[in-house]
């Protein structure tokens, strides 16, 4: 059973920054490609960021390239978000996901497993 569990997440400074950590296990992942996504409350779940875990290769939203980047460390089944220059408005719950498929995969409907989430807050 694929487990994904995410840490990281807190109240932070707007300006700051936090790095998101997801554990995998379960699994052999080396077929799946990982995603980070958001939801702040009243919206809808929103594409992050993601990186197929074989190749390495990253994708991340447009509006957030240049401010979160995502990363993997093969030996420990861990992918992070390292999210800097935080905004008031990059406040949610962050969720680790995993799907079978090819990067970047934005829709939350190609992902199998999900995480519980992390709640990110930034105040001003």
């Amino acid at each position: 059973q694929v487990q994904l569990v995410e840490s990281g997440g807190g109240l932070v400074q707007a300006g700051g920054s936090l790095r998101l950590s997801c554990v995998a296990s379960g699994g052999t992942f080396s077929m799946y490609v990982m995603g980070w996504f958001r939801q702040a409350p009243g919206k809808e779940r929103e594409f992050v960021a993601a990186i197929s875990w074989s190749l390495g290769s990253t994708y991340a939203a447009d509006s957030l390239k240049g401010q979160f980047t995502i990363s993997r460390d093969n030996a420990k089944n861990t992918v992070y978000l390292q999210m800097n220059s935080l905004k008031r408005e990059d406040t949610a719950v962050y969720y680790c996901a995993a799907g079978i498929g090819w990067a970047p995969m934005v829709d939350t409907g190609r992902y199998d497993y999900w995480g519980q989430g992390t709640q990110v807050t930034v105040s001003s």
